[in-house]
Protein backbone atom coordinates (compact mmCIF):
# COMPACT_ATOMS: atom_id res chain seq x y z
CA UNK A 1 0.00 0.00 0.00
CA UNK A 2 1.51 3.34 -1.17
CA UNK A 3 2.32 5.84 1.32
CA UNK A 4 -0.54 8.46 0.52
CA UNK A 5 -3.21 5.55 0.89
CA UNK A 6 -2.18 5.05 4.01
CA UNK A 7 -2.94 7.94 5.19
CA UNK A 8 -6.24 8.25 4.01
CA UNK A 9 -6.78 4.85 5.57
CA UNK A 10 -5.72 6.70 8.72
CA UNK A 11 -7.84 9.53 8.39
CA UNK A 12 -10.75 6.99 7.15
CA UNK A 13 -10.59 5.40 10.80
CA UNK A 14 -10.47 8.51 12.61
CA UNK A 15 -13.47 9.57 11.06
CA UNK A 16 -15.09 6.57 11.56
CA UNK A 17 -13.72 5.76 14.75
CA UNK A 18 -15.33 9.74 15.83
CA UNK A 19 -18.75 8.79 14.56
CA UNK A 20 -18.76 5.26 16.47
CA UNK A 21 -17.71 7.19 19.92
CA UNK A 22 -20.48 9.56 19.16
CA UNK A 23 -23.24 6.34 18.72
CA UNK A 24 -21.70 4.62 21.82
CA UNK A 25 -21.84 7.91 23.80
CA UNK A 26 -25.64 8.05 22.58
CA UNK A 27 -27.01 4.84 22.25
CA UNK A 28 -29.14 5.11 25.42
CA UNK A 29 -30.72 8.16 23.73
CA UNK A 30 -31.18 6.25 20.36
CA UNK A 31 -33.34 3.58 21.87
CA UNK A 32 -35.48 6.64 23.71
CA UNK A 33 -35.72 8.58 20.48
CA UNK A 34 -36.14 6.21 17.81
CA UNK A 35 -38.84 4.47 19.80
CA UNK A 36 -40.69 7.23 20.18
CA UNK A 37 -40.36 8.43 16.94
CA UNK A 38 -41.57 4.95 15.63
CA UNK A 39 -45.17 5.93 17.70
CA UNK A 40 -45.97 8.44 14.99
CA UNK A 41 -46.63 11.30 17.43
CA UNK A 42 -48.20 14.21 16.01
CA UNK A 43 -46.32 17.43 15.62
CA UNK A 44 -46.80 20.93 14.61
CA UNK A 45 -47.09 21.35 10.47
CA UNK A 46 -43.55 22.37 9.74
CA UNK A 47 -42.49 23.50 6.34
CA UNK A 48 -46.25 24.75 6.00
CA UNK A 49 -45.95 28.71 6.85
CA UNK A 50 -45.55 29.55 2.72
CA UNK A 51 -45.10 33.18 0.14
CA UNK A 52 -45.17 33.32 -2.91
CA UNK A 53 -41.37 32.55 -3.93
CA UNK A 54 -39.22 34.97 -4.93
CA UNK A 55 -35.64 35.28 -6.98
CA UNK A 56 -32.79 37.27 -5.63
CA UNK A 57 -29.72 36.83 -7.78
CA UNK A 58 -26.80 37.96 -6.38
CA UNK A 59 -23.31 39.10 -7.68
CA UNK A 60 -21.93 36.05 -8.73
CA UNK A 61 -25.48 35.03 -10.35
CA UNK A 62 -26.49 32.26 -7.62
CA UNK A 63 -30.80 32.65 -7.49
CA UNK A 64 -31.62 32.53 -3.80
CA UNK A 65 -34.87 31.13 -2.90
CA UNK A 66 -36.85 33.66 -0.79
CA UNK A 67 -40.53 34.61 0.57
CA UNK A 68 -42.06 37.61 1.88
CA UNK A 69 -44.56 37.99 4.44
CA UNK A 70 -46.57 41.29 3.93
CA UNK A 71 -47.84 43.05 7.50
CA UNK A 72 -52.24 43.19 7.65
CA UNK A 73 -52.78 46.87 7.45
CA UNK A 74 -55.12 46.18 10.26
CA UNK A 75 -52.91 44.25 13.13
CA UNK A 76 -49.61 45.50 12.44
CA UNK A 77 -48.01 46.24 15.48
CA UNK A 78 -45.22 49.25 14.92
CA UNK A 79 -44.71 52.45 17.03
CA UNK A 80 -47.61 55.28 15.70
CA UNK A 81 -46.01 57.85 14.24
CA UNK A 82 -42.75 55.35 12.53
CA UNK A 83 -42.04 53.34 9.47
CA UNK A 84 -42.35 49.84 10.19
CA UNK A 85 -39.30 47.86 10.33
CA UNK A 86 -38.98 44.83 7.92
CA UNK A 87 -37.73 41.83 9.65
CA UNK A 88 -35.64 39.66 8.02
CA UNK A 89 -34.46 36.07 8.81
CA UNK A 90 -31.05 34.99 8.12
CA UNK A 91 -30.43 30.72 8.70
CA UNK A 92 -27.97 28.49 9.96
CA UNK A 93 -25.45 26.20 8.25
CA UNK A 94 -26.95 23.23 6.88
CA UNK A 95 -30.56 24.20 7.77
CA UNK A 96 -33.30 26.10 5.29
CA UNK A 97 -35.97 29.06 5.97
CA UNK A 98 -38.60 26.93 7.59
CA UNK A 99 -36.36 26.45 10.76
CA UNK A 100 -38.34 29.88 11.26
CA UNK A 101 -41.56 28.33 11.77
CA UNK A 102 -42.12 29.33 15.43
CA UNK A 103 -41.27 33.35 14.91
CA UNK A 104 -42.82 33.49 11.59
CA UNK A 105 -46.05 32.09 13.27
CA UNK A 106 -45.42 34.48 16.37
CA UNK A 107 -45.23 37.46 14.27
CA UNK A 108 -47.16 36.65 11.06
CA UNK A 109 -49.63 39.46 10.11
CA UNK A 110 -48.06 41.76 12.26
CA UNK A 111 -44.97 42.42 10.90
CA UNK A 112 -43.22 42.39 7.18
CA UNK A 113 -41.06 39.57 7.05
CA UNK A 114 -38.32 38.66 4.85
CA UNK A 115 -36.86 34.88 4.96
CA UNK A 116 -34.84 33.68 2.39
CA UNK A 117 -32.11 30.21 1.49
CA UNK A 118 -28.65 30.68 2.14
CA UNK A 119 -26.59 29.78 -0.94
CA UNK A 120 -26.11 26.33 -1.63
CA UNK A 121 -29.38 25.66 1.00
CA UNK A 122 -32.65 24.81 0.92
CA UNK A 123 -34.25 25.49 -2.93
CA UNK A 124 -31.30 28.43 -3.43
CA UNK A 125 -28.87 27.52 -6.22
CA UNK A 126 -25.18 25.93 -5.49
CA UNK A 127 -22.31 28.35 -5.12
CA UNK A 128 -19.35 27.69 -6.12
CA UNK A 129 -16.53 26.52 -3.58
CA UNK A 130 -14.72 30.07 -4.12
CA UNK A 131 -17.74 31.71 -3.06
CA UNK A 132 -18.59 28.92 0.18
CA UNK A 133 -17.77 31.99 2.93
CA UNK A 134 -19.05 33.52 5.40
CA UNK A 135 -18.01 37.04 4.09
CA UNK A 136 -20.05 35.57 0.96
CA UNK A 137 -22.98 35.55 2.45
CA UNK A 138 -22.40 38.88 4.08
CA UNK A 139 -22.72 40.18 0.84
CA UNK A 140 -25.79 38.01 -0.06
CA UNK A 141 -27.33 39.62 2.67
CA UNK A 142 -26.87 43.24 1.30
CA UNK A 143 -28.05 41.86 -2.15
CA UNK A 144 -31.50 40.47 -0.61
CA UNK A 145 -32.08 43.99 1.52
CA UNK A 146 -31.33 45.89 -1.69
CA UNK A 147 -33.92 44.15 -3.75
CA UNK A 148 -36.32 42.76 -0.91
CA UNK A 149 -36.15 46.10 1.58
CA UNK A 150 -35.17 48.72 -0.55
CA UNK A 151 -35.80 51.27 1.92
CA UNK A 152 -37.37 51.78 5.29
CA UNK A 153 -36.08 50.63 8.89
CA UNK A 154 -34.37 46.61 8.81
CA UNK A 155 -34.46 43.99 11.72
CA UNK A 156 -31.82 41.63 11.16
CA UNK A 157 -32.43 38.22 13.31
CA UNK A 158 -29.43 35.61 12.37
CA UNK A 159 -29.52 31.71 14.50
CA UNK A 160 -25.75 30.31 14.03
CA UNK A 161 -24.22 30.88 10.64
CA UNK A 162 -26.97 33.00 9.98
CA UNK A 163 -25.60 35.34 13.09
CA UNK A 164 -21.92 35.00 11.42
CA UNK A 165 -23.65 36.20 8.09
CA UNK A 166 -24.87 39.67 10.07
CA UNK A 167 -21.72 39.94 11.88
CA UNK A 168 -20.23 39.79 8.16
CA UNK A 169 -22.59 42.44 6.45
CA UNK A 170 -21.88 44.84 9.89
CA UNK A 171 -17.85 44.43 9.06
CA UNK A 172 -18.86 44.92 4.79
CA UNK A 173 -21.24 48.15 5.56
CA UNK A 174 -20.92 49.56 9.34
CA UNK A 175 -22.98 52.43 8.10
CA UNK A 176 -26.13 50.41 7.94
CA UNK A 177 -26.18 49.64 11.25
CA UNK A 178 -27.77 52.74 13.55
CA UNK A 179 -29.12 54.00 10.13
CA UNK A 180 -31.50 51.48 8.36
CA UNK A 181 -30.72 48.77 10.50
CA UNK A 182 -32.00 49.69 13.94
CA UNK A 183 -32.46 45.91 15.50
CA UNK A 184 -30.24 42.74 15.39
CA UNK A 185 -31.13 39.68 17.62
CA UNK A 186 -28.36 36.96 17.33
CA UNK A 187 -29.02 33.74 18.16
CA UNK A 188 -26.82 30.53 18.91
CA UNK A 189 -23.95 32.49 17.25
CA UNK A 190 -20.11 33.72 17.61
CA UNK A 191 -18.35 36.26 17.27
CA UNK A 192 -15.02 33.89 16.66
CA UNK A 193 -13.40 31.50 19.17
CA UNK A 194 -14.94 28.25 17.51
CA UNK A 195 -12.94 24.51 17.74
CA UNK A 196 -15.04 22.70 15.17
CA UNK A 197 -13.43 19.69 16.37
CA UNK A 198 -14.53 20.17 19.91
CA UNK A 199 -18.29 19.64 18.78
CA UNK A 200 -17.34 16.35 16.88
CA UNK A 201 -15.64 14.91 19.73
CA UNK A 202 -14.72 16.84 22.95
CA UNK A 203 -13.10 13.33 24.84
CA UNK A 204 -9.83 13.52 21.97
CA UNK A 205 -6.70 15.90 23.42
CA UNK A 206 -6.98 19.00 21.07
CA UNK A 207 -4.03 18.63 18.99
CA UNK A 208 -5.13 15.03 17.43
CA UNK A 209 -8.70 16.60 16.90
CA UNK A 210 -7.32 19.94 15.10
CA UNK A 211 -5.22 17.69 12.82
CA UNK A 212 -7.92 15.04 12.09
CA UNK A 213 -11.32 16.99 11.78
CA UNK A 214 -10.61 19.10 8.74
CA UNK A 215 -8.96 16.17 7.25
CA UNK A 216 -11.55 13.86 7.84
CA UNK A 217 -14.29 16.05 6.58
CA UNK A 218 -12.53 16.21 3.29
CA UNK A 219 -11.71 12.95 2.71
CA UNK A 220 -15.40 11.97 3.53
CA UNK A 221 -15.86 15.22 0.32
CA UNK A 222 -14.72 12.49 -1.94
CA UNK A 223 -17.25 10.34 -1.84
CA UNK A 224 -20.62 12.39 -1.15
CA UNK A 225 -22.57 9.96 -2.39
CA UNK A 226 -21.89 7.37 0.17
CA UNK A 227 -22.02 9.56 2.84
CA UNK A 228 -25.26 11.30 1.95
CA UNK A 229 -26.87 7.57 1.53
CA UNK A 230 -25.98 6.98 5.19
CA UNK A 231 -27.57 10.71 6.24
CA UNK A 232 -30.38 10.03 3.73
CA UNK A 233 -33.84 11.45 5.83
CA UNK A 234 -35.59 9.40 7.97
CA UNK A 235 -32.56 7.02 8.89
CA UNK A 236 -32.18 6.33 12.39
CA UNK A 237 -28.47 7.27 12.50
CA UNK A 238 -29.47 10.82 11.16
CA UNK A 239 -32.65 11.13 13.82
CA UNK A 240 -29.98 10.35 16.74
CA UNK A 241 -27.46 12.46 15.97
CA UNK A 242 -29.92 15.46 15.00
CA UNK A 243 -31.53 14.60 18.82
CA UNK A 244 -27.94 14.87 20.50
CA UNK A 245 -26.60 18.12 18.95
CA UNK A 246 -29.73 19.67 18.37
CA UNK A 247 -31.94 19.92 21.65
CA UNK A 248 -30.81 20.28 24.91
CA UNK A 249 -33.97 18.58 26.62
CA UNK A 250 -36.79 16.02 25.34
CA UNK A 251 -39.09 17.59 22.43
CA UNK A 252 -41.08 15.70 20.32
CA UNK A 253 -39.75 13.41 17.89
CA UNK A 254 -41.53 15.62 15.19
CA UNK A 255 -39.29 18.40 16.17
CA UNK A 256 -36.14 16.37 15.66
CA UNK A 257 -37.28 14.58 12.33
CA UNK A 258 -38.13 18.27 10.74
CA UNK A 259 -34.63 19.38 11.79
CA UNK A 260 -32.81 15.69 10.59
CA UNK A 261 -34.78 16.36 7.15
CA UNK A 262 -33.51 19.55 6.96
CA UNK A 263 -29.67 18.61 7.56
CA UNK A 264 -30.21 15.19 5.28
CA UNK A 265 -31.41 17.39 2.37
CA UNK A 266 -28.13 19.72 2.45
CA UNK A 267 -25.58 17.82 0.58
CA UNK A 268 -22.45 16.56 2.26
CA UNK A 269 -20.60 18.84 -0.31
CA UNK A 270 -22.12 22.00 1.07
CA UNK A 271 -21.72 21.06 4.23
CA UNK A 272 -17.64 20.66 3.49
CA UNK A 273 -17.31 23.45 1.40
CA UNK A 274 -18.39 25.54 4.50
CA UNK A 275 -17.14 23.66 7.89
CA UNK A 276 -13.29 25.83 7.49
CA UNK A 277 -15.17 29.11 7.86
CA UNK A 278 -16.33 28.36 11.10
CA UNK A 279 -12.45 28.18 12.80
CA UNK A 280 -11.77 30.90 11.01
CA UNK A 281 -14.59 32.93 11.50
CA UNK A 282 -13.25 36.57 13.81
CA UNK A 283 -15.60 38.94 13.98
CA UNK A 284 -15.10 40.22 17.47
CA UNK A 285 -13.86 44.06 16.23
CA UNK A 286 -17.52 44.62 14.51
CA UNK A 287 -19.34 43.88 17.26
CA UNK A 288 -19.20 47.35 18.54
CA UNK A 289 -21.87 48.28 15.10
CA UNK A 290 -24.60 46.68 17.36
CA UNK A 291 -24.04 49.42 20.33
CA UNK A 292 -26.14 51.60 18.10
CA UNK A 293 -28.89 49.28 17.65
CA UNK A 294 -31.21 47.45 20.10
CA UNK A 295 -29.80 44.32 20.00
CA UNK A 296 -30.82 40.94 21.72
CA UNK A 297 -27.91 37.85 22.23
CA UNK A 298 -30.16 34.23 22.71
CA UNK A 299 -28.50 31.03 23.92
CA UNK A 300 -29.48 28.14 25.09
CA UNK A 301 -27.66 26.62 28.43
CA UNK A 302 -26.85 23.47 26.90
CA UNK A 303 -25.73 24.60 23.48
CA UNK A 304 -23.23 22.06 22.26
CA UNK A 305 -22.10 23.81 18.98
CA UNK A 306 -21.98 27.18 19.79
CA UNK A 307 -21.71 27.31 23.73
CA UNK A 308 -23.41 29.94 26.13
CA UNK A 309 -19.84 30.84 26.25
CA UNK A 310 -19.83 32.79 23.13
CA UNK A 311 -22.50 35.01 24.07
CA UNK A 312 -21.79 35.49 26.78
CA UNK A 313 -18.27 36.99 25.40
CA UNK A 314 -20.71 38.81 22.89
CA UNK A 315 -22.51 40.21 25.16
CA UNK A 316 -19.62 41.82 27.14
CA UNK A 317 -18.60 43.63 24.04
CA UNK A 318 -21.62 44.75 23.01
CA UNK A 319 -22.87 48.00 25.50
CA UNK A 320 -26.67 47.97 26.14
CA UNK A 321 -26.87 44.07 24.53
CA UNK A 322 -29.36 41.94 26.36
CA UNK A 323 -28.55 38.86 26.67
CA UNK A 324 -31.50 35.80 27.48
CA UNK A 325 -29.81 32.65 28.49
CA UNK A 326 -32.41 30.09 27.76
CA UNK A 327 -32.32 27.00 30.45
CA UNK A 328 -31.41 24.03 29.37
CA UNK A 329 -32.02 24.40 25.76
CA UNK A 330 -29.75 23.14 23.07
CA UNK A 331 -28.89 24.99 19.32
CA UNK A 332 -32.23 24.86 18.26
CA UNK A 333 -33.67 26.86 20.91
CA UNK A 334 -35.23 28.74 18.33
CA UNK A 335 -37.44 25.52 18.59
CA UNK A 336 -36.74 23.90 21.51
CA UNK A 337 -37.92 26.85 23.35
CA UNK A 338 -39.82 28.99 20.65
CA UNK A 339 -41.97 31.08 22.78
CA UNK A 340 -38.58 32.24 24.86
CA UNK A 341 -36.96 33.15 22.08
CA UNK A 342 -39.63 35.21 20.22
CA UNK A 343 -40.58 37.26 23.31
CA UNK A 344 -36.88 38.02 23.55
CA UNK A 345 -37.25 38.99 19.88
CA UNK A 346 -40.51 40.63 20.35
CA UNK A 347 -38.97 42.72 23.35
CA UNK A 348 -35.95 43.72 21.04
CA UNK A 349 -38.48 44.89 18.03
CA UNK A 350 -40.39 46.78 20.43
CA UNK A 351 -37.12 48.85 21.33
CA UNK A 352 -36.03 49.50 18.02
CA UNK A 353 -39.44 50.75 17.32
CA UNK A 354 -39.60 52.68 20.31
CA UNK A 355 -35.73 54.63 19.31
CA UNK A 356 -37.08 55.26 15.65
CA UNK A 357 -37.14 59.06 14.12
CA UNK A 358 -41.07 59.74 14.47
CA UNK A 359 -41.73 57.34 17.11
CA UNK A 360 -43.87 59.10 19.95
CA UNK A 361 -41.29 57.78 22.40
CA UNK A 362 -37.86 58.53 20.49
Amino acid sequence: MSSRRRRLAALGAAAVGTVAAAAVAGAVAERKLVGRRRTGEEGDDFGALRSDPVVVETEDGVRLHAEVDEADPDVAAGAPGAPEPTLVFVHGYALNLDCWHFQRAHFRGRRRMVFYDQRSHGRSGRSTKHHATIEQLGRDLKTVLDELVPDGPVVLVGHSMGGMTVMALAEQEPELFGERVVGVGLISTAAGGLRTHKVLHPLLPDRIMRQITPRAMALLARAPGLVDGARRTGSDVGFLVTGKFAFGTEVPASYVEFVDEMLAQTPFEVLAEFFPNFDLHDKFSVLHAFEKVATVIVCGTDDVITSIGHSRKMAERIRGAQLVEVLDAGHMALMERADQVSSALERMVAAADAHQPGSQSA
